[in-house]
């Protein structure tokens, strides 16, 4: 079976084992990860419940009740959205292991050999008969001359089949100066390539003691000696060096001395200097005649032959096969399904496999993954070790290598190629006899598969990794391998980084060329396994036209959407960040591809399951990021209107990315009709304005959802649009600085009620588009300006003023590029009756840009620390920033008069700095309201009634928080440029979240499966037994005290919770001050703050998932609900997820007293809807909306 077919049937039996639990059945998710938890959880439940019931008593009956079968807010997204910033594909880290920093070739071969056939050196005694071979031609069969010259050509042709583009120079019994000119001429033409100089000193005395070489003079009557210092300075680096002589050793002893010697002398310099020795430097060459004399040569050169020959003289074949069937062995080393070419193959695949498991990886990849040449010849020198070593000689190298003669894959070497040489006779006689493959890959496909059955990350990797990335080059064996290793990949990040490091990328890339239609689906599932962990291969599939496979995969209706959704995500990552990818894919159609299918498939279809949705949006919200291209094409193709639907779909994931893809629809890059200076394309521009005003209230929709993932995507959505609009948010924060009636402050408008299909509720809009938000939310306000003349002078601010109470909000526009050349250019701006007149048009009415900033100022007093975090720093796009004042100074009928200096600013980030010092969170207990920072260039008096606003400490060290959300991008008059401005943009999280998805397991359940069964088993048995005690015990007296103790709580506990099977209780004051106590032994298990806002009140503690690992849902008093998670474990608490239950709250509010309950086995959680609505609604929140 398909591995495509493996997930698909793993997802179908997921959905038809859907156990009707409750109250929603039509309308559950298909998502993948909810379907796995949920309908898991729902079948061992039932099947434990039933057991537990029969061992409990048939006299309880009412058992259901007692133990809930629902498990809520156990999805990927509850983890830990609070603490962790996931990160996505990275392209670096654990992925630059993997690709060989600089691919290099060798580009020219120097070939010296110094044979003077005929003449024996003086130090060598050779013994009869000896070894004679030279190139496998026996030098005395022909006169010296020819011999010599026969044997320099065969070595070349030899050295071409492993890099037939070199060039080749070949030197027969040269003297110094031929040597030094050949390798000069090698080095100036190979430049940076790499060069091989191989020498052959069979006709020479040994190398000295110092590592010199020996040469003749022109007369051939001397040896002439040459320092390895001297080859070094001629051929210099990159170079590998083939030393063929006996006490080769020596010369590697003396390169080694002479490269440390450069290194120290040049501060730890390394060159890039391969050798490779034929025997240690007390060795003397094998001079048996059944090795020929360059056996060292020939293994490196031909490999096959001297392997089967050294094979014949030890197997049973010996006797029946002779040495000359060898030389006649049919076929070619390229084609593998010939025997030559099956016996190249497995060669291949045995050596890298050695390699690959002995080798470290960086040395792996350097020698066998780098030069083609380099992997050749190291291949075939594990060969000559092997075969040196049964002739007491050791080859050596640098990198010297450990030992691999006794690796027990050359038993599987020697297998096979006793298997395809029991066939050679017949196949010499009869050339139409047909040859059979040997099995050795499909045993090692076998034993692959066995090792994934049994193998874990921390068990030994599988050693048949480059045997499976041999077997891709074969049809017949293809499609298994790549489902095995798809499999592989599955197991985790680790496993594909082994993959990627032996070698599997080109092979895959390769592959993507193909039409094989049963290939597509395990080839989409290994890219995604890949780009999950490495995002730099964007670049090689855009190169190779990749991206048009998996755009043609993700319009293929055939297949299913989880293997769809990979596509998706494999185009997503393509287009992240890369423009290239982005025209190319645009080139391809992928706009029109995507917005087919998110408006053609109907709501319950099976083409619309989650995950694709998800990624098919992340996908377009990733294509037309920053590229203004696109979003044309976008909104030309209506893609906010398609996108309006999946903004009520019921899984978070779905709606934040749709709020995503419509964000990032948003030019943040261009100002021009914005600021009023409209050229010809008027038409356009009202066009875009349209649009923009279509998305923007789409996305205000969803500012209330109750998902913080969603909720964190419209404040990213907002800071994008005040970035592109922030002239004219701008004047409506402006013109709310000025203190408005109460009549007004009572008539705001409330997220409640602006209209749209993704809220979840349809209500009638009853907004006034009156500018009075910002002081309905943060209390007294004031505007800088003419206006503010008399509430500051001389430092003093005046006790009417609202500067001198707890809301204080100094303001006026961000100094940004124009406000630098026109400082009065808003505050010009004319206020009569609350009206706003501009002196230039605006895209935009004064309505939408009111609703934006209600939701912005919203979103920075969200329950969610991290999104509250977003909207403050979306307020300081637009001038707004939270300022903390010390209760003395805030709270006093007076204030005194602090002096500030009157410098004017440097042009530097110092403003920044102060921006964020002005805000501490620490200080969340006190009074907090907004302010705005000055304009540039400011005037004194604003800057001493500044000063007293901003007399906090301060700490240059919050410059760079990343969470702090008060970096005004625009203080700084040094932050001029766009790149530097957009960096200060609000990033989304929401794709590399959703990225990390494909980088865990796909195709096989988590392995805490059975630990929570077994867990959940105990706590159904611990709780039937006590039902039943108590069904047959006697009244209790109540006034029999189990326990006691001080919770110390200043204001005494407000409220309190048991654990129902341990001995815990939570207890909380109205600070909302948290504490975890074992009653039992009086012992503080934890304690905690449920928030920092200045706003206190705790109205229910409630527990989630009692029968598993409980969550703790703890309501405010202002309607804001948070779940935490590990609250019993010190400091270790993690929030799950916030939301405001009430609709329309006003943050600050504390008239009311909100009621919350939650019921475990339905689901529900009851809440009131609103403050302006006298009822209470029961939402099912945590299975469809958090």
């Amino acid at each position: 079976m398909a591995l495509g077919d493996l997930m698909a049937s793993r997802f179908s039996q997921s959905s038809s084992l859907a156990v009707v639990s409750n109250h929603y059945d039509e309308c559950a998710s298909t998502h993948a990860d909810d379907d796995a938890v949920d309908l898991a959880s729902q079948q061992r439940d039932s099947e434990a419940a039933s057991s537990s019931y029969g061992n409990a008593g048939a006299g309880i009956t009412t058992s259901m009740a007692y133990l809930p079968q629902t498990i809520v807010l156990c999805e990927l997204r509850h983890e830990a959205f609070e603490v962790s910033v996931p990160t996505g594909p990275s392209d670096s880290g654990i992925v630059s292991k993997w690709r060989p920093k600089d691919r290099m070739k060798t580009g020219y071969v120097a070939l010296v050999l110094c044979l003077n056939i005929s003449v024996d050196p003086p130090d060598v005694i050779k013994i009869s008969p000896c070894a004679r071979m030279e190139c496998w031609i026996d030098p005395f069969s022909m006169v010296p001359s020819k011999a010599l010259d026969t044997i320099g050509k065969t070595l070349n042709l030899q050295y071409e089949r492993w890099q037939p583009r070199a060039r080749y120079k070949v030197q027969l019994d040269p003297t110094v100066e031929e040597v030094k000119k050949v390798c000069n001429t090698c080095r100036k033409y190979a430049k940076s390539e790499r060069v091989l100089f191989h020498y052959n000193g069979h006709g020479v005395p040994k190398p000295t003691p110092n590592g010199e070489i020996w040469l003749f003079n022109k007369s051939y009557t001397q040896y002439i000696p040459l320092p390895v210092s001297d080859l070094d300075s001629w051929l210099k680096t990159p170079s590998i060096y083939v030393f063929d002589c006996s006490a080769a050793g020596m010369i590697v002893n003396a390169f080694i001395e002479l490269h440390d010697l450069n290194a120290s002398a040049s501060s730890g310099a390394t060159r890039d200097c391969i050798l490779l020795a034929a025997c240690e430097a007390h060795e003397t060459l094998p001079q048996s005649p059944e090795f020929p004399a360059d056996v060292f040569t020939s293994c490196l050169t031909t490999p096959i032959k001297m392997a089967l020959r050294w094979f014949c003289t030890r197997s049973l074949l010996h006797d029946s096969l002779a040495y000359s069937l060898i030389d006649k062995i049919p076929g070619r080393q390229n084609d593998r399904k010939t025997l030559l070419g099956e016996l190249n193959w497995i060669f291949t695949a045995v050596t890298d496999t050695i390699a690959w498991n002995v080798l470290p990886h960086d040395l792996f990849q350097r020698l066998f993954r780098q030069d083609l040449l380099v992997a050749s010849l190291f291949r075939n020198f594990l060969l000559a070790e092997r075969i040196m070593r049964s002739a007491n000689c050791s080859p050596v190298s640098h990198p010297m290598l450990p030992p691999t003669h006794q690796h027990h894959m050359w038993d599987a070497w020697d297998m096979a190629a006793e298997i395809c040489l029991s066939q050679l006779p017949t196949l010499v006689e009869d050339p139409n006899a047909e040859f059979q493959p040997s099995p050795f890959f499909t045993e090692q496909l076998m034993a692959f598969e066995v090792w994934l059955d049994h193998g874990s990350k921390e068990k030994k990797p599988p050693e048949q990794l480059p045997i499976v990335l041999q077997v891709l080059l074969s049809q017949c064996h293809r499609f298994k391998a790549l489902v095995l290793l798809g499999r592989f990949l599955d197991m985790g990040p680790w496993a594909v980084d082994l993959a990627l490091s032996v070698g599997i990328f080109p092979y895959v890339l390769k592959l993507l060329q193909t039409t094989t239609p049963e290939l597509r689906h395990i080839l989409v599932f290994i890219w995604t396994k890949i780009l999950a962990l490495d995002k730099s291969c964007q670049v090689d599939l855009v190169k190779d036209g990749g991206h048009t496979y998996f755009i043609r995969f993700l319009d293929s209706l055939e297949a299913y959407p989880e293997q769809r959704a990979m596509a998706a995500f494999v185009l997503a990552v393509i287009v992240d960040g890369h423009r290239r990818g982005q025209e190319a894919c645009i080139e391809a159609g992928l706009i029109h591809v995507c917005l087919k299918h998110l408006q053609g498939s109907p709501p319950n279809d099976g083409q619309s399951e989650p995950l694709f949705l998800q990624w098919v949006s992340l996908c377009l919200g990733k294509l037309w990021e920053d590229f203004t291209e696109a979003q044309i094409m976008g909104l030309q193709a209506d893609a906010p209107g398609i996108y309006v639907p999946l903004l009520s779909e019921p899984q978070p994931e779905v709606r934040a990315s749709a709020v995503f893809a419509l964000g990032t629809l948003l030019d943040v890059g261009c100002d021009a009709f914005r600021d009023g200076a409209r050229g010809d394309d008027d038409c356009d521009d009202d066009e875009k304005a349209k649009a923009e005003n279509s998305i923007i209230k789409s996305i205000l929709s969803v500012a209330s959802d109750g998902s913080p993932l969603v909720r964190a995507e419209v404040a990213v959505a907002l800071g994008r649009f005040a970035f592109g609009h922030r002239q004219h948010l701008k004047s409506i924060a402006a013109s709310y600085w000025k203190p408005q009636t109460s009549l007004v402050l009572n008539s705001l408008p409330s997220l409640a009620h602006i209209k749209g299909g993704g809220s979840g509720y349809t209500t009638t809009n009853q907004y006034m588009p009156h500018p009075s938000i910002v002081a309905s939310q943060i209390g007294p306000l004031t505007r800088v300006g003419s206006d503010t003349a008399s509430l500051v002078r001389e430092g003093r601010v005046s006790t009417s003023s609202p500067l001198a109470g707890t809301g204080i909000m100094h303001g006026s526009p961000l100094s940004d590029d124009s406000s630098q050349h026109s400082d009065p250019g808003i505050l010009n701006d004319v206020i009569s009756n609350g009206v706003v007149h501009h002196s230039r048009p605006i895209p935009l009415d004064n309505a939408m840009y009111s609703q934006c900033v209600l939701a912005m100022l919203t979103l920075a007093r969200d329950p969610s620390p991290r999104i509250a975090s977003l909207g403050r720093r979306v307020l300081s796009i637009i001038g707004i920033e939270q300022v903390v004042a010390k209760p003395g100074n805030s709270t006093g009928s007076s204030a005194r008069p602090v002096k500030a200096t009157t410098s004017s600013p440097a042009p530097t980030l110092a403003g920044l700095a102060r921006s964020s010092s002005w805000f501490d969170m620490n200080a969340g207990h006190l009074p907090s309201t907004f302010r705005t920072p000055p304009v540039s260039p400011p005037r004194p008096s604003y800057l001493t009634g500044m000063r007293r606003v901003c007399s906090l400490e301060f700490r240059p060290h919050l410059m760079s928080s990343p969470d702090s959300g008060l970096a005004d991008p625009l203080l700084g008059s040094a932050v001029a440029s766009g790149g530097s401005e957009h960096s200060l943009l609000p990033q989304s999280t929401v794709y590399n979240w959703s990225s990390g998805h494909f980088s865990k397991p796909l195709l096989t359940a988590t392995d805490d499966s059975e630990e929570i069964l077994i867990r959940r088993e105990e706590r159904e048995k611990f709780a039937l037994e006590h039902i039943s005690k108590c069904q047959h015990s006697s009244v209790g007296k109540l006034n029999n005290q189990i326990a006691g103790w001080d919770t110390k709580f200043e204001a005494g506990t407000k409220a309190a919770l048991l654990q129902p099977f341990s001995p815990i209780v939570i207890a909380a004051d109205d600070n909302e001050r948290i504490r975890v106590w074992n009653y039992e032994e009086a012992a503080l298990l934890n304690g905690f703050d449920n928030h920092d806002f200045s706003e206190k009140g705790i109205s229910k503690l409630c527990l989630v998932n009692e029968l598993d690992d409980s969550l703790l849902l703890v309501g405010s008093c202002d309607g804001n609900i948070r779940i935490w998670k590990d609250y019993c474990v010190r400091g270790k608490q993690k929030l799950v997820t916030a939301f405001p239950s009430i609709l329309g709250h006003k943050p600050g509010s504390r008239s009311f007293n909100a009621v919350v309950d939650w019921q475990q086995q339905s689901g529900y959680l009851v809440h009131p809807f609103s403050l302006n609505i006298c009822s209470i609604i029961v939402d099912d929140y945590f299975r469809f909306r958090l």
